[in-house]
């Protein structure tokens, strides 16, 4: 997609779709369009004016309202997106105005359209970086649709991509590049994001631990940064045992990803770990027939993980980064851990396995010890770990849990500011109990109470004294409802987030 920084009057702009947020409130206050809208008021034969007046488009969160051009010039179209109250408004907000304007692009059938933040910004701290960021993120996140798989396109296929988008900002001087840097990013984030997400459908016939490891390479030679694979034996003459206990039950073999991207000199890297179970029946512990088909996702984390490398790469960014994906399969059969079981791992800790289902926590400890050896400045892991912390935290917000609380509030941060928010649970000592086990040094599952908390406990047993985050995305990671940029399916969470707090370090 073409992104073009536009700087003029919206009434002076050609374009088949202009794209406008508005805040709600105007009509309470009698108030006609600000100065720089009177003119496509006129153009629109004063309809802004009368809908916004009349109550008739009042501006709530979602609420749209298309109008015509009458006159000569200007817009052929404009859409009033509603985005709330001016004092709630945020960069997820004008996310979803760039999800509806994707949405009515594909509607029309147009190719092109044009966007601008100006009727809602400025507001409170939303810089305008920031706002153009997040509109273009919507747009391009709003564009994705699967469709490689289908024999024939359907007709939702067949409708034309979008192809040009202007973002239109009022003057230029300091904004141009605020304006001109916000796209970008926004474009870059989106594509990466809907890169995860591409991998994340795909069926597990075609994504294995085989197709991620090539997919790293891919990127590494089209971004510019190191890929290293270890196929079978290198993983077990590398100790990661634990790992290789999980992807005994099938037949594909399990690949260990380590990619390297620098270009801070004499710098800690940052390491990101990414759970990249590519199918997961759960083991022994067999899980039940419903929804299984969807155990495909469940290597999430390693798509945001390859998903934030390449936008790391892309972007430039002066900083040092690491990403390390365990990528197995988990299925049952005569090779299979079984529940009883005593494993060892990679900082050579004994396991006692009372669920082969709680499988990736076990090749998320042997990456996370792997990974002391780069002597990281920090360390944060993303994975579908835990069906309680969709119990906890339902679908709105990531788990967060870690040993360093300057960390904890950096990736916090970085979540609301990307609109992935995530939220802070304990690491209490008395949580350890759960962990105990009669037999081995730990056992990879404290059952249910407090499931999520206890899976970060089994992971902090292996990260030493390193700082470290971890990020359970189970509940983010597919949606099971459409959103305004969001179709039904997965959500490449993460990828935004992480970027964010990467983005962060680097400056």
């Amino acid at each position: 997609m073409n992104i073009e920084i536009t700087f003029s009057a919206p009434s002076q702009i050609d374009t088949p779709l202009l794209v406008l947020p508005w805040c709600q409130g105007r009509e309470r206050q009698a108030e006609r369009p600000s100065r720089e809208f009177d003119a496509l008021d006129e153009a629109l034969g004063l309809t802004l004016t009368r809908a916004v007046a009349g109550g008739d488009f009042r501006g709530q969160r979602g609420e749209t309202l298309l109008l015509y051009r009458r006159g000569e010039s200007g817009p052929d179209r404009v859409l009033l997106v509603g985005v709330g109250e001016r004092a709630d408004l945020s960069p997820e907000r004008l996310r979803e105005v760039g999800g509806h304007a994707a949405s009515r692009a594909r509607e029309l059938r147009l190719t092109e359209i044009c966007l601008s933040p100006a009727p809602a910004w400025p507001a409170g701290p939303l810089e305008l970086e920031l706002a153009v960021r997040a509109m273009v993120e919507g747009v391009v996140l709003g564009q994705w649709r699967f469709e490689e798989l289908r024999s024939e396109p359907d007709e939702e296929a067949r409708r034309p991509p979008l192809v040009s988008l202007g973002v239109l900002v009022m003057d230029a001087g300091v904004r141009d590049e605020a304006a001109t840097g916000g796209a970008e990013l926004g474009r870059v984030l989106a594509a990466a994001q809907n890169y995860a997400r591409e991998l994340a459908i795909r069926p597990s016939n075609i994504v294995n631990p085989r197709y991620l490891a090539g997919e790293a390479q891919r990127l590494g030679e089209e971004f510019g940064f190191k890929v290293t694979v270890l196929d079978r034996g290198k993983i077990e003459k590398e100790g990661l045992v634990a790992m290789l206990a999980v992807a005994a039950g099938s037949d594909e073999e399990p690949r260990f990803i380590v990619m390297e991207y620098g270009r801070a000199e004499g710098v800690q890297p940052l390491v990101l770990v990414g759970k990249g179970v590519t199918f997961d029946a759960g083991g022994l512990s067999l899980k039940t027939p419903e929804n299984m088909e969807k155990m495909k996702y469940d290597m999430s984390g390693a798509a945001a993980v390859l998903g934030a490398m390449r936008a790391i790469a892309e972007l430039q960014l002066n900083v040092n980064v690491v990403g390390l994906i365990p990528a197995v399969e988990n299925l049952p059969s005569g090779h299979a851990m079984r529940p009883g079981d005593v494993i060892g791992s990679h900082s050579r800790k004994t396991i006692e396995v009372v669920n082969t289902d709680a499988e990736g926590r076990l090749i998320l400890a042997d990456a996370l010890n792997y990974a002391a050896r780069y002597e990281p400045e920090a360390m944060v892991d993303i994975a579908t770990l835990t069906g309680a912390c969709i119990v906890a935290l339902g679908h709105q917000a990531i788990g967060l849990m870690g040993n360093d609380q300057e960390l904890v509030d950096e990736l916090r941060v970085a979540g609301d500011r990307s609109g992935e928010r995530a939220w802070q649970l304990p690491l209490w000592e008395e949580y350890r109990e759960q962990m105990k086990s009669e037999v081995a040094d730990i056992k990879n599952s404290g059952g249910r109470p407090a499931g999520t908390i206890t899976a970060a406990i089994f992971l902090s047993e292996f990260v030493g004294s390193m700082p470290w985050a971890h990020l359970d995305i189970a509940g983010t990671a597919w949606a099971e409802k459409a959103g305004p940029y969001q179709p039904v399916g997965p959500t490449g969470a993460g990828v935004r987030l992480l970027c964010e707090w990467v983005r962060g370090r680097a400056s």
